[in-house]
């Protein structure tokens, strides 16, 4: 029993020894790493890819080219007021026979309908007539006259403008076609009813619009035969020349798409649309766009050759726009680029490129200049 209690504390007191043999040696080695200046190792820092090697990255071949940037624009076909041409009567008739209806095409010298001349308007043109043939004689009497000495020079005067204002009189008359019994009225041009404002048996006022005629675009028609309307701020990059490619709204036209011009771009905003015209002129010719046709357009602005490249290669710091290229020993070169236009997914870029170079389109976020690159995780390229 005396035994078994002495050996108690004997074990503790090696159990201390140990203890603090084990803490003099921590400290010695703390105190070499501190005066040595050697750092001590962290084994939960972690390593980053561009540490160790190269960094992944997608590419694609930079070329240069035409790009526009596009600005659309919704509208009408032949609603240009330049377009159309109201036909109307210069004196009172009443329609006998109408010879066309809304929507049909016609052509030059085509029969549109027939009228009968308002009586007091046919007498006005006898009356012209008989009063040219009185002036006449009495000219004439005048001058008989003053050969026989009966007569003065005032009087030849008067007697000689009588009949120049008779004359004309009844040259005005001519001109507005006024004739006895039923006249046909004729198309002055090529192309589409679009409106009818008098019907059969309607009396009609001169100069009332009897029905509108919207002109067939045989291609070199300048005037515009469709009008678009385009936010105000996208006016101003708009000009007489640039192309138009016009769409249908419709599904039977959602896949049809006709080149065209612009010809005119308005300098205010309609009141009811808060919309800015522009009239484009499109070779419609026997197309499904009649007039009255709701369609949209792209109108090509800002046209100019620069290097094409997708959006996501082109990244921005404090420094500008910048894309990067992979150079033949696989390293990242960071290029300075100003974009000039913007069309969908692709920018028109204008900077140094190297068109022998390929471009990153992703993974260049990662990267900085001079770091080596390899494609899709494979050997760098």
């Amino acid at each position: 029993m005396r035994n078994s209690r002495l050996s108690t504390p004997a074990r503790r007191i090696a159990v201390c020894v140990a203890l603090l043999a084990v803490v003099v040696v921590g400290w010695r080695l703390v105190s070499h790493f501190a005066t040595s200046g050697a750092a001590v190792p962290d084994t939960s820092a972690s390593t980053s890819p561009a540490d160790n090697g190269s960094v992944a990255v997608q590419i694609a071949t930079v070329q240069r080219g035409p790009i526009a940037q596009p600005v659309r624009g919704y509208g009408v076909v032949s609603s240009s007021a330049s377009n159309v041409t109201a036909i109307n009567l210069p004196y009172v008739a009443r329609i006998v026979q109408m010879r066309v209806q809304p929507g049909q095409t016609v052509a030059r010298g085509a029969p549109l309908f027939v009228v009968q001349a308002d009586a007091a308007a046919v007498l006005a043109a006898a009356q012209a007539r008989s009063a040219l043939t009185l002036a006449q004689g009495e000219l004439a009497r005048t001058q008989s006259l003053y050969r026989n000495a009966l007569a003065t020079q005032s009087q030849i005067a008067a007697a000689q403008k009588a009949e120049d204002d008779a004359r004309q009189a009844l040259a005005a008359q001519q001109a507005t076609g006024i004739a006895a019994g039923p006249h046909t009225i004729v198309a002055p041009l090529d192309g589409v009813v679009t409106q009818l404002s008098a019907n059969l048996g309607d009396q009609v006022q001169a100069g009332t619009m009897i029905l509108q005629l919207a002109a067939a675009n045989g291609g070199n028609d300048a005037r515009a035969n469709v009008t678009l309307g385009v936010e105000p701020a996208d006016a101003a990059s708009i000009h007489p020349g640039d192309t138009v490619t016009l769409h249908g709204l419709s599904t039977a036209l959602a896949g049809t798409a006709l080149a065209g011009r612009v010809t005119l771009v308005g300098a205010a905003i309609d009141p009811q649309s808060q919309l800015v015209d522009v009239g484009a002129t499109v070779p419609l010719g026997q197309t499904a766009f009649i007039p009255g046709t709701r369609v949209g357009a792209d109108i090509a602005t800002r046209a100019g050759t620069w290097w094409i490249v997708p959006r996501s290669a082109v990244l921005k710091d404090e420094h500008g726009a910048y894309v990067f290229q992979v150079t033949p020993q696989h390293k990242a070169h960071r290029v300075a680029v100003v974009a000039k236009v913007e069309d969908g997914p692709r920018y028109g870029v204008d900077g140094a490129l190297d068109g022998a170079q390929p471009l990153v389109t992703s993974g260049n976020y990662e990267l900085q200049d001079g770091m080596t690159v390899r494609v899709d995780g494979g050997a760098a390229r």
